[in-house]
């Protein structure tokens, strides 16, 4: 039996558009678990990237880290 080739996935390459963002986000908040919640922040956080969740927060990158 041969060995099947897999690769890490990323959520964070398929948030594309705010409205990606937005749906990834309302899903997990209809798992109604914080945990859940708070990883899909940082994912979205990631795939904006810091520096620009920190330019529309108002707030210095290392504050959000």
């Amino acid at each position: 039996m041969g060995h099947t080739q897999t690769r890490p996935w990323d959520v964070t390459e398929y948030l594309e558009t705010e409205e990606d963002m937005v749906a990834y986000l309302e899903a997990a908040l209809e798992e109604d678990d914080p945990r859940l919640v708070a990883v899909a922040l940082g994912d979205i956080a990631r795939a904006k990237g810091m520096k620009q969740v920190a330019l529309d927060a108002g707030l210095g990158r290392e504050s959000l880290y």
